[in-house]
C-alpha cells in the first residue's frame, strides 16, 4: 500500500494547491490517485487523518532537505556553506509549500488543513506533529549531527552556531526577503 499512499498524497497536496483545504473532496482525491475511495478511507481513517498524514510527510520532506543541504553537493564544502544552504533550503522551502511555512511558524491560514490543531473532545490523540519549535530543533539537531567531525576548532559552539542559523532562516520565513540574502546573513555571522 505504500504506493496508494503516496500516489494519495501527492493528489491531496495538489488539491489543496488547487482550491481551500474545506472544499476538497475525499472522492475527488482518490480518484486523482486512481483508488478507491475506500482505500482513501482505509488508508488515512478520515480527512483529518489524511491532513495529518500530508502535513507529516511535508514536514519529514523538509527534514530530509535541511540534511541534503547540509551533506552539500560536495563534502568538502566548509560547515559555514553548509549552514548557509540548509538556512537557504529552508527559506525556499517555506516559501513554495503553505504547510511547511505553517509548520514552521504555527500560522496556519483558512486554506490549510486546521483539523491538524486539534482534535475534537472523546477522540484519541493521534501522533502529535511538530511544533514549530520542535521542528526548528530537529532542524539544527541534524546540523549538529551532520557537522560536528567538520566544526572548525576554537569557531563558537556548534549546537549555538546551528540554532542560530535555524533562527535566522526562521526569521526571513517570517520577514520575506530574498533566500540568497540568508545565505550572506550566515555567513557574515559566522565568519
Amino acid at each position: 500500500m505504500p504506493a496508494a499512499r503516496e500516489s494519495l498524497l501527492d493528489a491531496a497536496f495538489a488539491a489543496l494547491e488547487r482550491r481551500p483545504w474545506p472544499r476538497v473532496k475525499m472522492s475527488d482525491v482518490a480518484a486523482a490517485a486512481g483508488v478507491s475511495r475506500q482505500t482513501l478511507y482505509n488508508e488515512f481513517g478520515s480527512k483529518e487523518g489524511l491532513a495529518r498524514a500530508l502535513v507529516r510527510r511535508e514536514a519529514d520532506a523538509y527534514l530530509c532537505g535541511v540534511e541534503r543541504a547540509l551533506s552539500g553537493v560536495s563534502g568538502a564544502a566548509a560547515p559555514r556553506e553548509r549552514l548557509a544552504a540548509a538556512a537557504v533550503w529552508t527559506v525556499r522551502s517555506a516559501a513554495g509549500n503553505p504547510l511547511v511555512r505553517a509548520v514552521l511558524t504555527g500560522c496556519w491560514n483558512e486554506r490549510l488543513p486546521t483539523s491538524v490543531r486539534t482534535t475534537p473532545p472523546g477522540e484519541p490523540e493521534p501522533e502529535p506533529l511538530p511544533a514549530p519549535g520542535e521542528l526548528i530543533g530537529e532542524a539544527r539537531d541534524r546540523a549538529v549531527r551532520l557537522l560536528e567531525g567538520d566544526w572548525p576548532p576554537g569557531a563558537v559552539e556548534l549546537p549555538l552556531a546551528c540554532e542560530a542559523v535555524a533562527r535566522l532562516a526562521l526569521s526571513y520565513v517570517v520577514a520575506p526577503a530574498p533566500a540568497a540574502d540568508v545565505a550572506r546573513m550566515v555567513r557574515t555571522v559566522l565568519a
